[in-house]
């Protein structure tokens, strides 16, 4: 099967070949057999045959330059996995599909008989058990001239795979066939006369001795050379070759009817004189600076910062300062660092205490601190069934007011919780109750009320098994985490 379907790609290529002319075309397709080892690079023997697996390609090519091509190529193939088999230890096959877009670089023309190239890219690869990696492919290849159109390509090809056990080799061997109108095989001759014979490079109709434009397509009336935008002015003789305009203007236009063109008018869109450079004359806000330059021409501003105003007289103006009212460097955008931490106020989540970019700019907690708040938690004592604190606790609740002094940017949210014991409505009042005790202990021992939040959950976010003695005392707590302001 493999040897017919090779037979019959040499097949095609032949038949192509019979009738094909010089390359001028821009696009062209290829049919190739590929020869996929995917076991070489990944634990195997490097040139056992046996290891080879077979495919196709169907590939898509751009001419970009003489010598780059632009090549997409679709492939199709069954390997042999080299991490699975079946169960009676016979190989496993698995279908891959994979498209590429890669860059072809010829050390030589098309139209030498042998043509070595490089070739490099970027491609996806799809396996039918699901699997998907990306492929960096990197090769050299000869393209032998069966005609004026058709190659036959040979190619060899090493892919990196982003994904590991997927490094492979890739051999190739197949055929390109160019499409797109057809040059002659010498030159194109015109008869003159009757007698003369000779070259129009272009194919205009326009002989060469009397184009302005021998290599460019271009009509009688402007003498073989192109107009692309139809203005009658020959694209070399015009200043605006893709915009309709007027001889008087070098085939520029003049939008605003202003006489002067679009590509000289500084306000290409409204009238203005040709003095003030086509825009309208005056200085609407008085500051010096004429509307046609004045960055914010309906504020009064400053000269040096094109008539744009400062209010913060950091030298930057308003239209460019994330902070316009508050002084700051150009390297903030215009915004201050007050704590000097590295991080502007803008994004500073404590702005008058430094910090590290991993908090937002607030203060590390340190591990004592957060070790005291999580010792609170299981320390603090009420009275049983009731929102009371214990007097034994009160110096738990003091180290915790210490704490929220220390750390002026952060609050506090206190959260309350209970065991499963008793009615469920019961417990979320109560655990609504024992927070709100520690939001008042700690508001009459000088932490704004501001500052604080509380809230009750009940039984419903239990940190131990409700079924052991112990586990419900563990249960029966309050929460105390810091949060930056």
């Amino acid at each position: 099967m493999r040897k017919f379907l090779l037979l019959s790609i040499l097949g095609c290529m032949i038949s192509i070949a019979s009738y094909g002319q010089q390359v001028s075309a821009k696009q062209g397709i290829s049919f190739k057999a590929l020869f996929m080892d995917y076991q070489s690079q990944n634990g195997g023997s490097i040139g056992a045959i046996k290891d080879y697996d077979f495919g196709y390609e169907i590939g898509y090519y751009r001419q970009l330059q003489d010598n780059l091509k632009l090549v997409v190529p679709f492939k199709v193939g069954s390997v042999t996995s080299h991490t699975n088999s079946e169960v009676d230890g016979s190989p496993f096959y698995k279908k891959v599909f994979g498209l590429d877009a890669q860059i072809q670089y010829q050390f030589l023309k098309d139209s030498s008989i042998v043509t070595p190239y490089i070739v490099a890219g970027l491609g996806g690869v799809l396996e039918d058990v699901g699997e998907f990696n990306m492929q960096a492919p990197l090769g050299l290849g000869f393209q032998f001239k069966a005609s004026e159109r058709a190659f036959i390509n040979v190619q060899s090809e090493y892919r990196v795979s982003f994904t590991d056990d997927r490094n492979n080799i890739q051999h190739a061997i197949g055929f390109v066939y160019w499409f797109g109108p057809q040059a002659p095989k010498k030159e194109e001759m015109l008869e003159i006369e009757g007698e003369d014979l000779v070259m129009d490079s272009d194919f205009d109709g326009i002989a060469d001795y009397v184009d302005l434009c021998p290599n460019e397509f271009g009509t009688k009336e402007l003498n073989g050379c192109p107009d692309a935008d139809g203005d009658g002015i020959a694209d070399y003789l015009d200043d605006c070759p893709t915009e309709f305009g007027l001889l008087l203007f070098n085939g520029c236009p003049d939008t605003d009817g202003d006489g002067l063109s679009d590509n000289k008018d500084e306000c290409p869109n409204i009238y203005g004189p040709i003095n003030n450079k086509g825009c309208p004359g005056g200085d609407r806000d008085s500051d010096g600076v004429p509307d046609n330059v004045d960055r914010c021409p309906n504020q009064a501003g400053l000269i040096a910062l094109g008539g744009c105003p400062d209010n913060d007289g950091d030298g930057i103006a308003n239209l460019d300062d994330k902070c316009p009212n508050d002084p700051g460097p150009k390297v903030y955008n215009g915004c201050p660092d007050t704590d000097g931490d590295g991080l502007d106020d803008s994004i500073d989540k404590c702005p008058r205490s430094a910090g590290s970019v991993s908090t937002n700019g607030c203060p590390e907690i340190t591990v004592k601190d957060k070790e005291t708040l999580n010792i609170a938690m299981r320390a603090l004592e009420f009275d049983t069934g009731r929102a009371t604190i214990k007097g034994s606790s009160y110096s738990v609740m003091i180290q915790i007011a210490d704490i929220m002094n220390r750390y002026p940017d952060y609050n506090l949210s206190i959260s309350g919780h209970t065991d499963n014991i008793g009615k469920e409505s019961t417990n979320q009042k109560l655990s609504e109750q024992r927070a709100k005790a520690c939001y008042n202990f700690l508001v009459k021992n000088g932490i704004k009320s501001n500052r604080l939040s509380s809230q009750g959950f009940g039984e419903s976010r239990p940190i131990a098994d409700n079924t052991l003695l112990k586990g419900r005392s563990l249960n029966r707590r309050v929460e105390f985490n810091l949060v930056p302001r």
